[in-house]
């Protein structure tokens, strides 16, 4: 049987071109595996066939040793689970050890968001008289405004907003296009920054319609939009953690909490299973009974 390394290439093409997972995506099976086959490495096993149900357990024992999160050990299961069932599917393996395997049971947690006033907080501290301000500014507008992912609006290109239609169409999960409103408020400081940001971004760099740019004209990166999130965040004084995702948490909820459909929000996240959705609603209640708890006459007990 071949060696164990002989098959990652052949799983990484199946995860580009059959999953068509993201790159982070992939990278992160890659490096779960690889660390995987380090510790078989180390036990002198370098085929996945002789990987059985108490090496796992070993495996999973050593994780714990490690001191590693149980969501990073859930993460690792579900890569190895991945890699096997590849394999037995392809015909490499008879067997799936990873069949029985037990993923740490990962306590269910809400999203974290942001208030109305939290959001108008953040993007009134962006300095909006410079070309890099303009642009932070349409940029965390258009993520509050359509509820899109980091990876979609460091990928969004101009010729995916259509300005006349107050639409954006954009690319997700699985390169999947759904179309998001524009929004007003995003839409008049996507225009400033067209307009007079943009251009001074842009320079000479071949850049393929990219629409944020970062100070040397190329495409703006996820960790270059973290980076510039956080320092808003402490501008403007916020305690709460703050990430990207935490516009698309804010987004979802306040639709929910506005009155909307769970459906057209499902549709406008992109999610394929509404029960992805659904957590929304429980977030929503979650609000709805501390307004109960802290406004109601007798909500509370004497």
């Amino acid at each position: 049987m071949p060696r164990a390394e002989n098959y990652f290439q052949d799983f990484l093409n199946y995860l580009r071109v059959e999953r068509n997972l993201a790159k982070n995506t992939q990278q992160a099976y890659m490096d779960d595996l690889d660390d995987f086959w380090k510790f078989l490495f180390s036990r002198d096993i370098n085929e996945p066939g002789k990987v059985d149900h108490q090496t796992l357990t070993q495996y999973a024992q050593d994780l714990k040793q490690r001191h590693m999160a149980e969501t990073s050990v859930a993460r690792h299961f579900s890569s190895l689970r991945a890699y096997y069932k590849f394999l037995v599917m392809e015909g490499y393996l008879e067997k799936d050890p990873t069949q029985f395997l037990d993923s740490p049971r990962l306590p269910a947690s809400l999203p974290k968001i942001l208030n109305i006033e939290d959001i108008e907080m953040l993007l009134e501290a962006v300095d909006t008289e410079s070309p890099l301000g303009l642009r932070d500014r349409a940029l965390f507008e258009l993520m509050y405004a359509g509820g899109m992912r980091v990876s979609e609006v460091c990928d969004l290109t101009m010729e995916q907003v259509l300005m006349d239609e107050d639409l954006v169409l954009v690319r997700g999960k699985g390169n999947k296009e759904r179309v998001v409103p524009l929004g007003g408020e995003a839409k008049k400081w996507l225009i400033e920054y067209f307009e007079h940001g943009r251009p001074s971004l842009q320079k000479r760099h071949f850049n393929e319609g990219i629409i944020f740019l970062n100070n040397r004209g190329k495409p703006l990166q996820r960790k270059g939009i973290w980076f510039i999130l956080k320092k808003l965040a402490k501008k403007a004084g916020l305690k709460k953690p703050v990430s990207p995702h935490t516009f698309r948490h804010s987004f979802a909820t306040h639709l929910l909490e506005g009155g909307a459909d769970l459906r057209m929000v499902q549709e406008m996240l992109g999610h394929v299973d509404i029960s992805t959705t659904q957590i929304y609603t429980h977030l929503d209640s979650t609000y709805l009974k501390e307004v109960h708890s802290s406004f109601h006459p007798r909500a509370r007990k004497r």
